[in-house]
């Protein structure tokens, strides 16, 4: 039997090596090619790689930029099943298009059970690596890696008004009603919900804290320690409840703050 040959980009070596275990524990077949941290190493890897893997776990953001850069700069044929701590539409477009994603932490069966689908999508076209849902896959990709946006029009009395995205502090809602606060103090409403504005803003400059606040690292005075391991999050201007961020989120909140 020929050996199932996967390629890891993954810029978190702990994960990185228990995804490569979790794999090879499941089916003793699988080979790991490659273990890659970031876009500048995964670019050079399936550049010079092109036939030399069959399948692709991949995470969306590296240390270096998100790994949608390597679709820009390499060609990469083969399916790919992303691995995120990131659960947003761009996830659902992939998992529409017939590639699967897993949402760390992940286990054991969530990977069997991805790398099942993909087992079933090669044996309905194993002469056909380039299949229309695998193209279609690459399509959207070229689609999500546009930039992010530079400024909002907001409605204010009678007036358009543009706002720039760097001067925004956070977001909040409430009542189904979405508010920007400025870094200046200036309060308006916008229509998108929390989840749109996930997809239009810069994750580097921008985290959704929980089910009310997406804020600015900018506007982020002091961290805290909260009670059952949350973390409090004083801001400028100051918000209009207190922001906690869960126990469960800290740690991906504070590789968001070190990066």
């Amino acid at each position: 039997m020929n050996k199932l040959r996967i390629v890891i980009v993954e810029d978190e070596p702990v994960t990185a090596r228990n995804l490569a275990h979790v794999l090879q524990t499941i089916d003793e077949n699988i080979s790991i090619e490659a273990s890659l941290p970031d876009v500048n190493d995964a670019t050079g890897w399936f550049n010079n790689n092109k036939k030399g893997y069959d399948l692709v776990f991949m995470d969306i953001r590296l240390a270096d930029g998100l790994s949608f850069d390597i679709f820009k700069q390499a060609e990469i044929l083969k399916p790919v099943i992303f691995v995120t701590a990131y659960n947003d539409y761009a996830i659902q477009a992939f998992k529409n298009n017939g590639i699967d994603y897993i949402l760390k932490p992940f286990d054991e069966a969530e990977i069997e059970q991805a790398l099942n689908k993909f087992k079933r999508w090669m044996a309905q076209s194993p002469q056909n690596e380039n299949a229309q849902p695998f193209a279609q896959l690459l399509e959207q990709m070229k689609v999500l890696a546009k930039p992010y946006k530079k400024s909002f029009l907001v409605h204010f009395r009678d007036k358009l008004i543009p706002v720039e995205t760097a001067k925004i502090a956070w977001f909040y809602t409430a009542h189904e009603i979405v508010y920007v606060r400025t870094a200046d103090g200036h309060q308006y409403n916008i229509e998108f919900t929390m989840e749109q504005l996930e997809q239009q803003l810069d994750p580097s400059l921008f985290f959704r804290a929980n089910r009310q606040f997406l804020i600015n690292r900018g506007a982020i005075a002091e961290v805290d320690f909260y009670f059952n391991g949350r973390l409090s999050l004083k801001m400028k201007p100051e918000p209009p409840e207190k922001i906690l961020i869960s126990k469960a989120r800290v740690p991906e909140f504070k590789k968001w703050m070190d990066s």
